[in-house]
């Protein structure tokens, strides 16, 4: 499987964990709620589906509102499937919000594991977050030192945009930190410094997508999400 593919996987199995859904319901909330799949179509989404009934982790329903009964007779097509988690699905997902290894705090992954904090326990967000900070550590310490040697070979809107990426992972790495210390004293999101914005991005009660942002990532070439 696939790095990407195992990503939206565990986004669908999120997402399904709050309620039963249609595939237009959740490529929708996937599009709109999630950055890393603003790109991806339903050539993309299907087959994880078709993925996820094989494997046993949903069931495929018709769909029973009045206005999908009436519908599909009318336009000559099929009513609308809904896809639904199976208790061996939750597990699965349960057994997901627990790993801890380094593709959880890589770019893409960590965005999709930050959106269902709220459904993860308090120690995997901790070791998560503590992951993603290293990580980012490491690449600002890499970017300075390819700044200072290529200084006086860069034209100043190069300079400018090197400059630029810094910032970004900088940015990042303090909005890490406020978040490791909030875990740390036991508190919630809605309890610190950003209160309602925060909250939004991490509540449980929302299928774990945000609603009003994404975590800050940063924008230096080659480090952004495809």
């Amino acid at each position: 499987m696939g790095r990407r593919s195992g990503i939206l996987e565990f986004a669908v199995l999120g997402l399904l964990r709050e309620s039963p859904m249609h595939g237009y319901e959740l490529r929708k909330r996937l599009n709109t709620s999630l950055g890393v799949f603003r790109a991806f179509s339903y050539g993309t989404l299907y087959p994880c589906l078709k993925t996820l009934v094989a494997s046993g982790w949903l069931t495929e329903e018709p769909g029973n509102t009045a206005e999908d009964a009436l519908a599909a007779p009318l336009a000559g097509r099929r009513a609308k499937i809904v896809y639904r988690l199976t208790a061996e699905g939750k597990e699965h997902f349960e057994e997901l919000l627990s790993q801890t290894g380094p593709d959880t705090y890589d770019d893409e992954h960590f965005a999709a594991r930050f959106a269902f904090f709220g459904q993860t326990s308090r120690d995997v967000r901790m070791r998560v977050l503590e992951g993603r900070r290293s990580r980012l550590e490491e690449r600002l310490e890499k970017m300075r030192a390819s700044l200072t040697r290529t200084r006086e070979r860069l034209d100043d809107y190069t300079l400018e945009l090197q400059r630029h990426g810094m910032e970004s992972v900088e940015r990042e790495v303090r909005w890490l930190n406020e978040l490791i210390e909030s875990e740390r004293a036991g508190r919630d999101l809605k309890g610190s410094a950003g209160g309602a914005a925060q909250q939004d991005t991490t509540s449980g009660t929302t299928g774990g997508l945000p609603r009003t942002g994404e975590p800050p990532r940063p924008d230096t070439p080659g480090d952004t999400a495809t």
